[in-house]
């Protein structure tokens, strides 16, 4: 079953990769999150007479560098002088050369959001009429091309990685212990750290090029990966780069010692229990404790290195939206890095460490949790991005998040039908109890059964072996009593033969003695009778008997050894066969069980959904929140309709020339009065030399009169900024009219001038 179930999983896995891959490439361009929301003059405004500077209000703070703001004539040529200050707020200006033509000028601006996302855009003004130009008005920024596409696949991988390393260690702590001696779980774990490690080291390779040109060669820029290093976002990445280091410390301790210690745990514990009990005595608890609390620090550190550089970081109640969305990335670490865990381990467990029911239970309490945490701290996200209904389905930010919210959705449905799987699994396993007590019962009388035969056999054996060996010794016995029968009869014919002889020779030499005498007296005296010669003698020597040797003994017991040792061999083979075998018994079981199966499919339906809902967070992470986004299209009508009805661009901007009379003592003031309307407004002056470079003098103030209603003079004090501009906020302006604008420049204790403009307010 599982050879048909694989190609399947390929397939889905690939088709899921394949949609993530489509939402990440088809994803527009990052509108950033700080939008522009005004600017001075206006765009498409035309104005009278030509102004000292061009002022751009976002709708949060940005960073800007010397090339962010270029103000370029009709030709393409450069007009703007100097870096971009920030006279207050959120306002931005660069100054302009005096006399300009008049034309239609463009204004181009590349600047950083504070949450470290990129704003590019561009628009254009005239001076007393509109004319051709030969500058291309283009939005594009930094991160339209293959720069801007890397960075944003890899904080997809950034994110994946963080939730596997903290959803899959989670799920070892939490739901399943054994799971920390399963390779496979230790090689996704592992993944997670390596993937969250180099996406880590792409981004901030890639940062320079990403938020200035886009181009591929400054990705190994060192001046810009410095400048990158000085940046909110640079630290944000270089903190989680440490942290990584300290998580490399807590995976080793994890599936190291702890992993030793849960070889002695049960891989399947009661459904009463709750993963608590004896966990393998008081040093593997407070092991246990010390990873749980070293990883929820380390897991909290690393999702705080996004939450303090990203959209939580600014807008409305930064300092309760950053812990709320540190809390809402390890929720969703702890539910989607859990499931890949789950998965992992379903599929790629052993036979001897399965992945029980106990487990999924626990997980799904941990996946119901996150999900509730997910409920909580989304609702209160939401609100503070979107801020209104009509964002929902007005703004890029609300379709994606009603994107977002359907995935989850069927995530939830999904999850529901594992739940399902795992009661009917639980139940399967209550009702297979019996049988399976059966079972092991049937199995227990078998192998007794088969023991007693096996006893009955041995028994056997070692009586024929003994009857072996007694007919031996027996034979080998009468071969003794044989052969010294056989000597004992040689031995005594041998005597009798000797007998015979000695018989036959004391004959003989009785006949020789007679014939002798007989000879004697036959021949006369003296002579000698002959000797007898010729005698034989049978010497009567026993013949030794040697003793049988003891041999038939020690062959046996040599045989016997070589037998038991060729025994015990066949029962090492058999018992690793007998093992084999039921492994493989026990996973086609395990593959068999339709319940385990459904959780299988169930499982792996909600990693693929997880896997598009994680592409879309990442690119909702990327666009311009809704509330961002409807302020900048209120601002803009506003813009239109002010201009539409000849009411100004929204500021006002006076340039004079002056003369004091002493040395050094000529120039030009310029006062912007923004946004020109009765009520508060802000007050800038620049003082410039003949040269058109900033000069600071002893003292500028500044009077307001409507001489129309007898209002005024109204002084005005402006705080020193830098060198040759003053500004001051919350100037009061009664009411609208034609007020006149005096200024009173003094360049030395002597010499002053007042110099003075109308402008119209309101």
């Amino acid at each position: 079953m599982t050879q048909t179930i694989a190609p399947r999983v390929r397939t889905l896995v690939l088709l899921i990769l394949a949609v993530a891959g489509a939402l990440l490439a088809g994803a527009a361009p990052a509108s950033a999150h700080a939008a522009l929301t005004g600017s001075d003059p206006a765009q498409g405004a035309v104005v009278d007479t030509a102004p000292s500077q061009v002022s751009l209000t976002f709708s949060e703070p940005i960073a800007v560098g010397d090339d962010s703001v270029r103000v370029l004539d009709p030709k393409g040529e450069r007009v703007d002088k100097g870096d971009p200050a920030n006279p207050s707020g959120t306002t931005y200006s660069v100054r302009l050369v005096s006399g300009l033509p008049d034309g239609t000028y463009t204004v181009a601006y590349q600047v950083v959001s504070a949450d470290s996302h990129p704003v590019a855009g561009a628009f254009t003004f005239s001076i007393g009429a509109p004319s051709e130009t030969t500058v291309s008005v283009s939005a594009q920024g930094s991160d339209d091309g293959l720069v801007g596409w890397l960075y944003g696949f890899g904080r997809y991988v950034s994110y994946a990685g963080f939730v596997v390393l903290a959803g899959g260690a989670a799920f070892v702590l939490a739901c399943w212990a054994p799971g920390a001696r399963v390779r496979a779980v230790q090689r996704l774990v592992v993944s997670g750290w390596l993937a969250l490690t180099a996406a880590t080291l792409g981004l901030l390779m890639l940062r320079g090029s990403y938020t200035t040109s886009g181009k591929v060669g400054d990705v190994f820029d060192l001046e810009l990966l410095g400048d990158v290093l000085q940046t909110k976002t640079g630290a944000a990445l270089v903190s989680r780069l440490l942290l990584l280091a300290a998580a490399a410390l807590f995976i080793a301790v994890l599936f190291g010692a702890y992993a030793r210690t849960a070889d002695a745990v049960e891989p399947d514990r009661d459904a009463e229990d709750d993963g608590g009990g004896d966990d393998g005595g008081p040093d593997k608890r407070d092991l246990t404790f010390g990873l749980a609390l070293g990883g929820t620090v380390v897991a909290a550190g690393l999702a705080a290195s996004w939450a303090m550089s990203e959209h939580a970081s600014q807008g409305l109640q930064a300092g309760v939206a950053m812990p709320v969305d540190v809390v809402h990335l390890l929720a969703v670490a702890a539910w989607l890095g859990g499931l890949t865990a789950l998965l992992v381990a379903l599929y790629r467990a052993p036979v001897e460490t399965p992945v029980g029911r106990d487990a999924v239970r626990r997980f799904s309490r941990l996946a119901f949790g996150s999900v509730v945490t997910l409920a909580v701290t989304g609702v209160y996200q939401s609100w503070r991005q979107l801020g209104s209904w009509s964002a929902f389905t007005d703004t890029r930010y609300g379709q994606l998040l009603l994107v977002k919210i359907a995935l989850v959705a069927v995530m939830v449905a999904v999850a529901f039908l594992s739940r399902r799987w795992t009661q009917r699994l639980a139940d399967a396993r209550v009702s297979e109890a019996a049988e399976e007590a059966e079972r092991t019962e049937a199995t227990e009388r078998a192998e007794e059964a088969e023991r007693a035969e096996a006893a009955v056999r041995a028994e056997e054996a070692v009586r024929a072996k003994a009857t072996e060996r007694a007919e031996a010794t027996e034979r080998a016995e009468e071969a003794v009593r044989a052969k010294a029968t056989e000597r004992a009869e040689a031995t005594e014919r041998a005597e009798e033969a000797v007998r015979a002889e000695e018989a036959v020779r004391a004959k003989e030499a009785v006949r020789a003695e007679a014939t002798e005498r007989a000879e004697e007296e036959k021949q006369p005296a003296g002579t000698a009778p002959a000797e007898a010669s010729g005698t034989s003698e049978v010497s009567g020597a026993s013949m030794a008997v040697e003793p049988p040797k003891a041999s038939g003994a020690s062959d046996a017991s040599d045989a016997e050894k070589a037998e038991a040792g060729q025994d015990s061999v066949r029962a090492a083979q058999l018992a690793r066969q007998r093992a084999a075998a039921e492994a493989a018994r026990q996973k086609r079981l395990r593959d068999a069980d339709p319940n385990r199966f459904g959780l299988r499919r169930s499982v792996l339906a909600e990693a693929g959904v997880a896997v598009v809902l994680l592409a879309v967070t990442t690119v909702l992470t990327q666009t311009e929140p809704g509330r961002t986004e409807q302020d900048a299209r209120a601002a803009a009508a506003a813009s239109s309709s002010a201009s539409a009805t000849g009411q100004g661009s929204g500021a006002v901007s006076l340039t004079m020339p002056f003369d004091t009379g002493g040395k050094s003592g000529k120039g030009v003031v310029s006062i912007d009065l923004d946004p020109a309307q009765a009520g508060d407004n802000a007050l800038h002056v620049y003082v410039e030399g003949p040269d058109g470079t900033p000069v600071d003098v002893p003292e500028v103030k500044i009077a307001l009169t409507l001489a129309a209603q007898n209002i005024g003079p109204l002084p005005v004090a402006p705080d020193h900024v830098t060198t040759g501009h003053w500004s001051a906020s919350r100037v009061q302006i009664p009411m609208a009219g034609d007020w006149k604008v005096e200024v009173t420049v003094r360049t030395s204790d002597i010499d002053q001038v007042t110099v003075s403009k109308n402008a119209q307010i309101g």
